[in-house]
């Protein structure tokens, strides 16, 4: 039984009082009863919360009261137990960390696609499509003929944008993400580097798996998400993987150890 809705957003939108709606925001959770993270930042908002689905709802009513929050939207999944045990609110210096100050995804983002759209860009030969995560979220999943940049975090992803000799010449691209907010980041860089053709995935493969047919599915595999469930199946149900206690990366449930740092499967901490 589902019992727990499990809400991720963002918003790239300019809130100078990050540290006040901060304050509100823990003020409400803790009331709501809604576990979970948030990262604010003068850049916006990026969070994912876990309740009910009616402590979840008002949670996002609560939000978009804020008229500089009023366009906030979600992806939403079902889950049968808290995937969160606590409630973390934090102020950064930005809500994902590119190291680029100068890069404003609110103004110079790329063109966002739905499903269908992004289905026809994964059939484009002409189409150079780019997996934004880190290399350990690829391994368990991705598109067909995606690249992988082999990143350990999302900072890295400037210095091999520099290197890619597909991209000098300024081809078409799409990017794509867990859940949106690094790809509209990274449109917005190839944008500044004077890219005119550059897509993202609305929402992130997140959105894409909830609201693609399943027949028109194109996803591979399953993807990481930063919860107790790890990852997500095709269907937007909790995966078989885990988290190795060594080293941090998802490990198949099945395996006989980690395939990163070969700690032995008895050692990693088990969830049932």
């Amino acid at each position: 039984m589902n019992e727990f809705a499990v809400s991720t957003f963002y918003l790239f939108v300019t809130l100078p009082d990050c540290e006040q709606v901060a304050a509100r925001l823990r003020e409400h959770c803790e009331q709501a009863g809604v576990l979970g993270t948030v990262l604010l930042a003068e850049e916006g908002i990026n969070g994912t919360l876990a309740g009910s689905a009616e402590s979840i709802e008002r949670t996002l009513a609560f939000l978009r009261a804020d008229p500089r929050l009023a366009a906030l939207t979600d992806k939403r999944s079902q889950t049968s137990r808290q995937p969160f045990q606590r409630l973390k609110i934090r102020i950064k210096p930005e809500i994902v960390k590119l190291g680029l100050p100068d890069i404003d995804p609110a103004t110079m983002a790329g063109e966002r696609v739905d499903a269908q759209t992004w289905n026809r860009l994964l059939d484009d030969p002409a189409v150079v499509v780019i997996d934004t995560r880190n290399d350990y979220e690829v391994a368990i999943g991705s598109f067909p003929g995606a690249i992988n940049p082999a990143t350990d975090s999302f900072g890295e992803l400037p210095a091999w944008v520099e290197q890619q000799q597909a991209l000098q010449s300024r081809p078409p691209v799409a990017m794509f993400c867990t859940g949106g907010i690094r790809c509209e980041k990274s449109t917005a860089l190839l944008r500044a580097q004077g890219f005119d053709q550059v897509y993202h995935l609305d929402g992130g493969i997140l959105k894409y798996l909830e609201s693609v047919a399943p027949e028109q599915n194109r996803w591979q595999g399953e993807c990481f998400v930063f919860d107790e469930r790890v990852s997500v199946d095709k269907s937007l149900q909790t995966g078989t993987h885990r988290l190795c206690s060594g080293c941090g990366h998802p490990v198949p449930r099945d395996q006989a150890q980690c395939s990163a740092c070969a700690t032995p499967l008895a050692t990693l901490e088990r969830d049932d």
